[in-house]
């Protein structure tokens, strides 16, 4: 089975127009994904592609217009490009002799404001060699010419690698003993898709199996008897962050109990700041401009959680009349009007992303969190749902 698109470590590739970004990609994946041209602006789209790079692992690479594309449609690629800088992990910045110029110091300081980091590729060094200095992290090569490429890229790109990558964090088997049951509450509503379970639990599941835990699958409302018929109660109960309040009024209050929204705060985000952003609820007001952030588009159903259930909590946690707008995708809006944004649980895009955003939320001084952490505070059980993470 292939390793999840939202679990893979996303390399960009940027650089000017015809420095050989898609020669590189193409020689490094050992396929011809990009077209390779001397017309300037031959790549006109954001190009992925997912492949085992070994030991890197799991990746995907996304192969981006040029930095100083001038042809008709070249703003719009250049701002498509500019975009994926909030989605990668690691950014490959690909430049000839000619050096580096105003396009690449402008991605190296966007890119050390995110906290990215990134690899300088000098090509066509067999044309001419030309030292850059005043940066780390550079590798000069002949994409044509150096057969040791492929090799020194990834020793490259090891070393930079995030602490994420190195070790890679756990969803939930972190939390409990070895061995230990856990049960997972995964109500069959309207929003469970048909014939299966939703990605997040899945994820959940094979993460427990992993760290050798004996799972406990049910509904809802076979909770009560799941628990009754253990012998020793469960180290933890995870719920579906729908079924918080009922499945709070049943699991008893020595049982450690959270949601999958919540794993996944933590998963791809930043709890800790997840959880500080819930507290701006109490300061919303009349008229306030909350944003419902979701990172993949979907068909919304009649009771949907973003559009439907996280509004109608809100408005009756805080008895004020809330303007709340929702946004689906990878783009990014303009936030500097919102007073609190609510990110879903991210199961369909990386952490880099989410937190690329909570960065770029931090510097508009606009409060951060998630579906599951407003979910339980506003039902007023936040403390116990996160107890579990301080224990």
């Amino acid at each position: 089975m292939r390793a999840l698109k939202s679990m893979r470590l996303h390399i960009g590739v940027f650089g000017r127009t015809n420095v050989g970004k898609s020669s590189l990609l193409n020689k490094i994946t050992n396929q011809e994904i990009s077209i390779v041209s001397d017309i300037a602006g031959t790549t006109t789209d954001v190009v992925e592609k997912s492949m085992e790079l070994l030991p890197v692992g799991p990746v995907t690479f996304l192969d981006t217009a040029g930095l100083d594309d001038k042809t008709e449609l070249g703003e719009k690629r250049i701002e498509k490009t500019e975009k994926i800088i909030n989605r990668i992990d690691v950014a490959v910045i690909v430049c000839d002799f000619n050096g580096i110029g105003d396009c690449e110091n402008d991605l190296i300081e966007k890119l050390i404001d995110l906290k990215i980091p990134y690899l300088i590729v000098v090509n066509k060094c067999d044309i001419k060699h030309t030292e850059i200095s005043g940066v780390e992290n550079v590798l000069y090569t002949s994409v044509k010419e150096d057969e040791n490429l492929i090799f020194k890229f990834k020793e490259a790109l090891v070393k930079l690698l995030p602490e994420d990558f190195v070790n890679s964090p756990k969803i939930v088997g972190d939390l409990v003993p070895e061995g230990s049951t856990v049960i997972l509450v995964i109500p069959i509503d309207k929003e469970a898709p048909k014939g299966r379970i939703i990605l997040p639990q899945v994820q959940t599941i094979r993460d427990l199996l992993d760290s050798n835990c004996l799972t406990y699958v049910v509904k809802e409302n076979e909770l009560k008897q799941a628990i009754d018929n253990l012998k020793i109660p469960p180290a933890l109960v995870v719920t579906d962050s729908q079924a918080f309040k009922k499945v709070a009024e049943i699991v008893p209050e020595n049982i450690p109990l959270t949601s999958f929204s919540i794993l996944f705060a933590r998963l791809k985000g930043d709890l800790d700041e997840f959880i500080q952003g819930a507290r701006a609820i109490e300061n919303l007001k009349d008229g306030d401009m909350v944003l419902i952030l979701e990172s993949c588009t979907h068909h919304a159903i009649e009771d949907d959680i973003g559009r439907v259930k996280i509004p109608n909590l809100l408005r009756k946690r805080t008895g004020k009349n809330l303007v709340i707008h929702n946004y689906a995708g990878h783009d990014f809006p303009d936030i500097k009007d919102y007073k609190l944004i609510i990110h879903c649980g991210a199961c369909m895009t990386n952490r880099r992303e989410v937190l690329s955003r909570i960065l770029i939320a931090n510097q508009k001084n606009v409060p951060i969190t998630n579906y599951g952490i407003v979910i339980s505070y506003c039902l007023g059980i936040l403390p116990r749902a996160v107890k579990i993470f301080s224990t």
